[in-house]
């Protein structure tokens, strides 16, 4: 008799969490390719220029899987989402973080897992179990506790925190909004039509793109491609894939190791020694990530014990 775990059973399970670490790994090294462009490039031309790398890998990737065009009822969470999240909030938070410093921007931003949960059981009908609840807590505290850490001396202005506060708003409603589209139409397409609903809301952008992509240097346009092969078309197909197999509170959740990495990334990239208060907030977001990700073990019957019960329910018969 075969004792092994059933892994064809875990094999969707996993798949998924390796969708969503590599998101969050991506994401997190956006935010060091956006410091490195944000130099060269406007808000809104940084973004319009991220969407349109990734619009374009995107198309050749739906090309050569031949994905046709996604059913109507996913059109509704397609273009809420490419509003709100693929194009507001990227122009929305690029301009935040030019206002308020870097510890005051993660900590406003992280609000959006907590509103995704909030807005993923109002309307999604998601449940908020406890593990999920504390775990979320813990990365908050963690997530406040690198904000504090990272705050600089140029202080914040209202604006910033206003806009930041936006761009979390902006990205809860998208994550909501495209999580009944992914019940309908696969994670590509919804990935794909999405980016490009965003690059035609940033097209407004796009004399400002050309503009300063004719006197930036290379190193900051790569940065801008990168950001939209990486980043947006990959990051955004993977975050998708695994949304579609879980709650959004959860995939919310998983975001709050952003932070952790990032300190990690800046000190790898960029020569930024973090502080002890720093990396101990780094260590609550993953600690918080890791108990919303986990789940409550049902124990299963020793054979022996089944089997004693069953000869005793056949006594009683």
């Amino acid at each position: 008799m075969s004792t092994s775990p059933p892994v064809a059973s875990r094999r969707p399970h996993l798949l998924a969490a390796g969708a969503a670490a590599v998101t969050v790994v991506l994401w997190a090294s956006a935010f060091v390719s956006i410091r490195s462009a944000g130099g060269s490039y406007s808000p809104g031309a940084l973004a319009l220029g991220r969407l349109l790398s990734g619009a374009v890998a995107l198309g050749v990737i739906c090309l050569v899987r031949r994905e046709g065009l996604p059913p109507r009822a996913a059109w509704r969470g397609i273009g809420i989402a490419g509003l709100l999240w693929f194009g507001f909030y990227m122009v929305v938070l690029n301009w935040g973080e030019q206002q308020v410093d870097a510890g005051t921007a993660a900590l406003v931003v992280n609000v959006g897992p907590i509103l995704i949960a909030l807005l993923g059981a109002r309307l999604l009908g998601d449940a908020l179990p406890p593990r999920l609840l504390a775990g979320m807590a813990v990365s908050f505290a963690g997530a406040v506790t690198v904000g504090l850490s990272m705050s600089g001396e140029g202080g914040s202005s209202l604006l910033g925190v206003v806009l930041c506060l936006l761009a979390a708003m902006a990205y809860a409603s998208g994550v909501v909004a495209q999580k009944p589209a992914l019940a309908h139409a696969s994670a590509l397409q919804v990935t794909t039509w999405g980016c490009l609903t965003g690059a035609v809301l940033c097209l407004p952008f796009a004399g400002q793109l050309a503009h300063e992509a004719a006197g930036a240097p290379l190193s900051a346009t790569l940065n801008v491609v990168y950001l939209g092969v990486f980043p947006t078309a990959l990051a955004f197909t993977t975050w998708a894939y695994a949304l579609a197999r879980t709650t959004a509170g959860r995939m919310g959740a998983t975001t709050y190791a952003v932070p952790a990495l990032v300190v990690l990334m800046s000190w790898l990239a960029l020569g930024e020694v973090p502080g002890l208060l720093t990396l101990a907030g780094g260590a609550l977001c993953l600690a918080g990530v890791a108990v919303s990700r986990s789940r409550r073990r049902t124990p299963e019957p020793v054979r022996g014990e089944a089997g004693a019960e069953a000869v005793t329910a056949g006594d009683r018969s």
